[in-house]
């Protein structure tokens, strides 16, 4: 069974935590949200409180295939300045393990330096990026080598599917695709007069 690592920072964005973990458990990915301190009840973005399932000190590395890092503009400034979430991702991108992150977040992954050349994130987080030798796309969902980042809430559930996609293949990522209804949203977004 492949096992996914979710830090949690106070402050990360509700939505993008978890459409993350909700859609990877429904692939039957273990996943495993740790805290960054003792306190194992951390605080989102928008006073939404989640309990970690273990704190990333007593994790050990070589169990976990992927890191997934959510947004939220504080919780991105409290995972870049972690020292252990920097050794996970650069030891993740040594190993060619597989590195995901969400809105604010790809800012975590260049502090890291770890964000590869193609790569998107929430506009106007670029500004917080060394942008030497690097190229912002305005897609949804950017997978460059084994890194895939995404835009904002909104795309949280492709992003998921994305992650899916590498962990589990074409088949369960189809299966969830149908099961999550996700086909009925482009009748929605076409008619949707916003």
């Amino acid at each position: 069974m492949k096992s996914v690592l979710v830090p949690l920072a106070k402050g990360f964005e509700e939505i993008e935590l978890i459409s993350v973990v909700d859609i990877l458990r429904r692939a039957n990915v273990r996943v495993v949200m740790a805290s960054l301190d003792s306190h194992k009840r951390v605080l989102g973005a928008h006073h939404i409180i989640i309990e970690a399932n273990a704190t990333l000190g007593e994790l050990d590395m070589a169990e976990f295939s992927a890191v997934v890092l959510a947004g939220g503009y504080e919780g991105m400034q409290n995972l870049a300045k972690n020292d252990l979430v920097t050794s996970w991702l650069q030891a993740f991108r040594a190993n060619n393990k597989l590195l995901c992150a969400i809105c604010a977040a790809p800012i975590v992954l260049d502090k890291a330096g770890v964000l590869p050349r193609e790569f998107t994130c929430y506009p106007g987080c670029e500004a917080e990026i060394n942008m030497q030798d690097k190229h912002k796309l305005t897609q949804a969902v950017v997978t460059h080598d084994n890194i895939i980042t995404s835009t904002a809430p909104a795309t949280a559930a492709v992003f998921a599917l994305e992650i899916v996609e590498h962990l589990c293949g074409k088949e369960r990522t189809k299966a969830l695709y149908e099961e999550l209804q996700m086909p009925t949203l482009k009748d929605y977004l076409h008619t949707a007069a916003y």
